[in-house]
């Protein structure tokens, strides 16, 4: 560029993020001379670091922000940055760190508007605080569809699931205000999935359909699914499978081999997994999956075509992952992993709590 200024430092940096150069983005921020740079080209890189799932990175420059533009007297975070950092603090589970973004805001007098307000429900909700939430929620002049869906989301990712459904009551009451729509309806079904409520979730996906004319996609039908494979009415999960227009992805056959297993069909797990191995012909699991279930039902023959199913398809699980924030810093700790700093220590006292035992 023969004329650079900050609008083509921005263009060009959300470029990048954009197509998941988070890399290349980082070396054109670190490039571009401090004194020029504004509130909008900030919010770029944080937002692009949390579009591309990298949200220690997201905080890190928020951090970074305070700390620069803070002692230049320059650019402040305003409300866009707020949601970015609400957005990867809630997604990374750092709720500690969402508190003092909250703080943050009241003490440094941005307006809560509807979107930070909506990110405030969305990252306490994350983060397993549904008491936040709902006093953020509450406190709030003025809700929109996006407020309602948070609030249902929260509570059946962390097991209310009662909560969720008189939540949703509750907004059926204010038509005056909002009308679900599809996102509503997969917090809903979710909820009933996981709660074992089949006739609800029925119900529920029936009204979808019938009162407010909302097309069932891949999401509600997985939902549906996994729903009545639950339940063990795989028979039923697999009539909907057969009866879908739309292409089935890896989630929607996932959730059935899922009942299969739980349930013991061994017949419709090979289906599945059949099925599975077209998609993602790479992916071994599932077919060990199934080998394990016929071994559980001692059907030999099974486990035998189990194993002949070609080598080549070789499978890596992703190692288990925990974390944990202690003193505003994220440690990361993986299944049989040992590069953390201090693992001396850290199985050292594991040791200790073991022999206690």
């Amino acid at each position: 560029m023969s004329d650079r200024n900050v609008m083509s430092w921005t263009a060009m940096l959300s470029g990048y993020t954009r197509v998941g150069l988070v890399g290349k983005a980082v070396l054109l921020f670190d490039e571009m001379p401090e004194g020029i740079r504004d509130t909008p080209f900030w919010n770029s890189i944080i937002s692009g670091c949390v579009q591309n799932g990298l949200f220690s990175e997201a905080i890190e420059f928020f951090r970074r922000m305070i700390v620069e533009e803070g002692l230049a007297g320059r650019n402040r975070p305003n409300q866009v940055t707020v949601v970015s950092v609400l957005s990867a603090s809630g997604k990374a589970g750092l709720l500690h760190l969402g508190k003092c973004i909250h703080g943050y805001v009241c003490r440094n007098g941005l307006s809560l508007d509807l979107f930070v307000t909506n990110g405030l429900i969305d990252m306490y909700g994350k983060c397993g605080n549904y008491g936040k939430a709902r006093m953020v929620f509450n406190n709030t002049k003025e809700t929109n569809l996006m407020s309602w869906n948070s609030l249902i989301n929260c509570c059946w990712l962390h097991g209310q699931i009662g909560e969720s459904i008189s939540i949703f009551e509750e907004m059926l009451q204010r038509t005056d205000e909002v009308k679900p729509d599809g996102v509503t309806f997969i917090g809903l079904l979710n909820a009933c999935s996981h709660g074992g409520l089949v006739v609800e979730g029925l119900y529920y996906y029936d009204m979808m359909i019938h009162e407010y004319g909302i097309e069932p996609q891949i999401e509600h039908q997985g939902c549906l699914i996994d729903l009545l494979c639950r339940a063990g009415r795989i028979k039923e999960a697999v009539q909907v499978v057969e009866g879908m227009r739309i292409p089935l992805d890896e989630v929607v056959w996932g959730a059935l081999l899922n009942g299969c297993k739980i349930h013991r069909c061994a017949d419709f797990a090979d289906y599945a997994v059949k099925k599975l191995v077209e998609i993602n012909p790479k992916n071994f699991g599932h077919g060990a999956i199934l080998a394990n279930l016929c071994l559980k039902m001692e059907e030999r023959d099974e486990v035998q075509e189990g194993k002949k199913m070609p080598q080549e398809y070789t499978y890596k699980e992703a190692p288990g992952c925990s974390w944990i924030e202690v003193k505003n810093q994220v440690h990361h700790f993986y299944c049989v992993d040992k590069s953390h700093p201090r693992t001396e220590q850290i199985y050292a006292v594991l040791e200790c709590l073991a022999d206690s035992h």
